[in-house]
């Protein structure tokens, strides 16, 4: 077994980690708590840590945290807002020492706010809401997605739509009404917001962006082309879930929920090209073979899986409980995830092996990094967790071995 974790305490909830090397230092956006109860503060909190569990530095920015994005050179950069109650959207790029190196302020209409972002090779590429998060859409309010060059200029912005959305199955509220079932029919969404889970990937001269009805959680996935930002596809209105990205230009959808469980293998052409009936948190190697952990709402039992590419699925270990850590891809096939208060592997013949073990069963936490000399570390609420020697190898090559794509926590495939 390994030994117990280093823990760290984080200023508040954890909303993202990444790294721009296996060695370190890992970098945690997380909520500022220190001074009230309030969970939903709007401070940002950028903490620098060491594979050891040591604070090297600290930053605050105004605004709700996002995931930190670095660059390939160990910049990393935040989306803030430019002060605390300004509706204008700052992004700002910090060295490893935790010092400014610039900012930037991309062209948005307050009270546009940013919904999801990624670095790209030259810029950046931005999911812009209408309005808040959860608030009510202004009348004629649409996201949209736009790109911009390093220097702040626009490239291109394309309307995201969300106009009239349907799904057998979908629940609602309605003012002091309980909780109903709503007959399959179009309605407007009264709210918008990214998808809870990878919103946005980039895949070579693909995007794929999720956008859906808070309500509902009933959305739309669009593939768009990079370069342009022409619409090429959309996805069937439904419970979009877990993304991945599979190749150049081709996307992993999941859907749960409402009766749906499946994932589709989405082409260039933004086609279905394949659906399996499951749907989880799953990670891609380098030939291209998908595996991972289900994730069922209607279930505590559920499996471990591999993907074929006909169709069919390798049932792997029965795994109890619900909520997990989103894995990540060792170089000799094992994957690492923490799923009801353990450390869990599953090898590439599909043994299963618990690290460690707890009675610790938060259901908050981030996604696993996998670090030099076999470290894990994820965060738990507002704890990041750090295990060291576990004899796993480094992180494996592939197009998405972890949630994000890579350490640097940027789900852009360059190809």
């Amino acid at each position: 077994m390994t030994a117990k974790p280093g823990t760290v305490t984080m200023p508040g909830q954890v909303w993202g980690l990444a790294a721009a090397d296996p060695a370190g230092p890992m970098y945690v956006t997380s909520y500022d708590d220190r001074d009230t109860n309030d969970r939903y503060l709007d401070t940002t909190v950028l903490t620098a840590v060491d594979l050891a569990g040591a604070t090297i530095w600290q930053r605050s920015f105004a605004g709700h945290p996002y995931s930190p994005r670095v660059d390939p050179d160990g910049t990393i950069w935040i989306a803030h807002r430019e002060t605390a109650g300004s509706d204008r959207c700052v992004f700002t790029a910090v060295d490893s020492e935790g010092v400014t190196l610039r900012s930037v302020v991309l062209q948005h209409d307050p009270p546009e706010c940013v919904g999801a972002f990624v670095r790209m090779p030259n810029g950046f590429c931005v999911v812009w809401l209408p309005t808040s998060r959860f608030r009510q859409v202004p009348e004629g309010g649409t996201a949209r997605l736009a790109r911009y060059h390093d220097t702040g200029d626009i490239l291109w912005s394309t309307p995201l739509p969300l106009s009239a959305v349907s799904f057998p199955g979908v629940v609602e509220a309605g003012v002091h009404t309980a909780w109903q079932v709503r007959p399959k029919r179009a309605w407007t969404p009264s709210t918008l917001t990214v998808g809870y889970r990878e919103p946005l990937l980039v895949a070579g001269d693909r995007v794929l962006v999720h956008i859906d009805d808070y309500g509902s959680g009933i959305g739309v996935c669009t593939l768009l082309d990079t370069a342009t930002g022409q619409v090429i596809a959309t996805t069937e209105p439904g419970p979009h879930a877990r993304k991945a990205i599979v190749g150049p230009g081709r996307f992993l959808v999941g859907s749960q929920g409402y009766g749906s469980f499946s994932s589709t293998l989405y082409d260039h052409a933004g086609r279905p090209a394949q659906t399996w009936r499951t749907h989880g948190l799953m990670v891609v190697d380098e030939q291209g073979v998908i595996r991972g952990p289900e994730s069922d709402n209607s279930s505590a039992r559920s499996q471990f899986r591999v993907l074929d590419p006909d169709g069919s699925m390798r049932e792997g270990p029965d795994l109890t409980g619900y909520y997990t850590a989103c894995p990540a891809l060792d170089a000799d096939g094992t994957t690492v995830f923490w799923r009801k208060g353990a450390l869990v592997t599953v090898d590439r013949e599909l043994d299963r092996r618990d690290l460690y073990t707890t009675t610790d069963d938060r259901a908050v936490m981030s996604r696993v990094l996998l670090l030099g000399a076999g470290t894990v570390a994820f965060a738990l609420d507002d704890q990041l967790l750090i295990f060291r020697d576990t004899g796993l190898a480094p992180l494996a090559a592939g197009p998405w071995p972890c949630a994000d794509g890579n350490l640097r926590g940027n789900p852009v495939l360059v190809v």
